[in-house]
């Protein structure tokens, strides 16, 4: 098992910046990749950035890149989001992902963030 806790959303006004945290606990040594998914209202969840756990190779939503960036701090088992150039259609839940042995999915209660125009 794994349990993950997100923290860092907020109120931004467009152009603005925040930083996600999601600190994980338990089995961690079992976890392959970490990753931060958004679900806007009436849309699906999809992902955002992903990191692999063992060699740090990462990948982002198409429009995310070069505005985000996702880092791990495998000392502490915390993975960040720094989001910068934040747009409107950047406003949902941002969602901290743990996948184990490249099956099980864990996640987090969820962070709500709001980009005001």
């Amino acid at each position: 098992q794994v349990q993950l806790v997100e923290s860092g959303g907020g109120l931004v006004q467009a152009g603005g910046s925040l930083r996600l945290s999601c600190a994980a606990s338990g089995s961690t040594d079992r976890i392959n990749t970490m990753g931060w998914y958004r679900q806007a209202p009436g849309k699906q969840r999809e992902l955002v950035a992903i990191i692999n756990s063992g060699n740090g190779a990462t990948k982002y939503l198409d429009s995310a890149k070069g505005r985000f960036t996702i880092s791990r701090d495998n000392v502490n088992n915390t993975v960040y989001l720094q989001m910068n150039g934040l747009k409107p259609e950047d406003t949902g839940v941002y969602f901290c992902n743990a996948r184990v042995v490249y099956t099980f999915d864990f996640w987090g209660k969820g962070t709500q963030v709001t980009v005001s125009s």
